[in-house]
């Protein structure tokens, strides 16, 4: 059986999250979802979420290409991996070739998972949305 694993803010869910998880389980049988917390978004994005954590992963369950949600809780990959034990690690190709991505293909080869990059969703995104909003 193979397990994927992707991980997302899933703030204002648009189709390009919705693309992710639909090609992240036509690769593998069994698809976990690591929703980031708050906490996390603060870390790395410097602001809020607009929409709440519970709130978020309420979404990301109901879509059913999902089959397991947990929270993420650090940026960590290879972290997730020692609890989680997924073969597949997919994300969008806006990632790829980053200095962050390299180490997490490095150390998740060692393992034996696969990173696996989709076409990002042009045109859309929460930032975008977000931006729109506040104009």
């Amino acid at each position: 059986m193979v397990i994927g694993y992707t991980t997302g803010v899933f703030d204002m869910f648009h189709v390009g999250h919705l693309n992710l998880l639909r090609r992240a389980r036509e690769n593998c049988d069994k698809l976990i979802v690591g929703v980031s917390t708050d906490d996390v978004v603060r870390a790395y994005k410097h602001h809020d979420p607009i929409v709440a954590f519970d709130e978020r992963v309420a979404i990301v369950k109901a879509i059913r290409y999902v089959d397991e949600v947990v929270p993420q809780t650090s940026m960590d990959k290879f972290a997730a991996w020692e609890k989680l034990h997924f073969n597949r690690l997919f994300h969008g190709n806006d990632w790829k070739g980053s200095a962050m991505y390299n180490e997490v293909e490095e150390k998740l080869r060692a393992v034996g998972v696969e990173v696996v990059y989709f076409d990002y969703t042009q045109g859309t995104s929460s930032t975008l949305l977000a931006e729109r909003l506040r104009s």
